[in-house]
């Protein structure tokens, strides 16, 4: 049986950034000013746990396949 996943609420929230664009496994996201002020921590965290990726381009970010299965369960 897979671990079971644990994100905090603002891990949850980034990931909802995600959804607002529809984003699919390895689609960039850009984050700045405010947003990326209000993201920031939890993006590095998910990026830690194999959630997302960091891209070359400032503050962007590109979900991994374990970073949509679990953006498509942050609001349940």
């Amino acid at each position: 049986m897979p671990e079971q996943l644990v994100l905090t609420p603002a891990e949850r929230a980034a990931l909802r950034a995600f959804q607002t664009y529809l984003a699919t496994p390895e689609q960039m996201i850009c984050f700045f000013g405010p947003t990326l002020e209000k993201h920031g921590a939890a993006l590095e965290r998910l990026t830690r746990k194999d959630l997302l990726v960091k891209e070359n381009f400032k503050g962007a970010w590109s979900l991994t396949v374990a970073g949509y299965q679990a953006m498509k369960t942050c609001d349940e």
